[in-house]
């Protein structure tokens, strides 16, 4: 069952808004339960899309980076991350930030 509109901008906006669970859906006047159980199931409906391709670029540069960070660059943004961080995290993140 896809999950509706109103439940995904309300999960999106919880992400953006860096209040817990509980206070989000107070200042949203959200039931609590409900909204959990929609986040599980849109954490299992993105956990199930592992084969999902995401395009990369992957650039020299001509100075070599004076840490061992893994550096993404998208539309004018740089993200500095340590380089053991693992492929699949690094999947979720890219696809939260589509």
């Amino acid at each position: 069952m896809a999950l509706s509109k109103h439940w995904l901008n309300h999960i999106e906006g919880w992400q953006r808004s860096g209040l817990s669970q509980a206070a989000y859906c107070r200042q949203h006047d959200l039931n609590a339960n409900s909204f959990t159980g929609r986040l599980s199931e849109f954490r299992k409906k993105a956990g199930s899309v592992s084969s999902e391709l995401i395009p990369v670029q992957v650039s020299v540069d001509k100075e070599p980076p004076s840490t061992n960070n893994l550096v993404l660059s998208v539309n004018n943004c740089r993200l500095e991350l340590p380089a053991p961080v693992s492929a699949q995290w690094l999947a979720d993140l890219l696809r939260c930030l589509n």
